[in-house]
């Protein structure tokens, strides 16, 4: 394997561990505008680093359902078939007011590891000379 493949790898593998920790809240925020479909939740998602696939997007929605943190609606479509909507219940919105109050604390202290201290280089990864 080329060292720039072993890399790029890793920091897919590490993308996808992130994504993973924080997917389900960033879906509850997307709804706290209002009930979405799954199709639109996926293009809101998209053009981020939390672009993901239907095979990731629904079963996430239906845990959630099933975990009562959002509930669900058919809507007819004008332009095809019945749309399920997804809409934030009170435990959703309580769920989501937990996740914004942790998380920037949780990003600030990952932040702090990463930055090395004032006047010294953090040498990651590399065997010292």
């Amino acid at each position: 394997m080329v060292a720039g493949e072993a890399s790029n790898q890793g920091s897919e593998k590490i993308e996808v561990q992130l994504r993973k920790g924080v997917l389900e809240y960033c879906v509850l925020a997307l709804l706290q505008g209002g009930p979405k479909y799954g199709v639109e939740l996926l293009k809101d998602l998209q053009d981020t680093v939390l672009a993901t696939s239907q095979g990731t997007v629904y079963p996430l929605l239906s845990r959630l359902r099933r975990d009562e943190l959002v509930v669900t609606t058919w809507e007819e479509s004008s332009t095809g078939p019945p749309r399920r909507y997804y809409e934030l219940t009170d435990a959703g919105r309580a769920a989501l007011v937990s996740f914004t109050g942790i998380w920037p604390a949780f990003r600030d202290t990952v932040d702090h590891l990463l930055t090395p201290p004032t006047g010294q280089r953090r040498n990651l990864g590399r065997a010292q000379p």
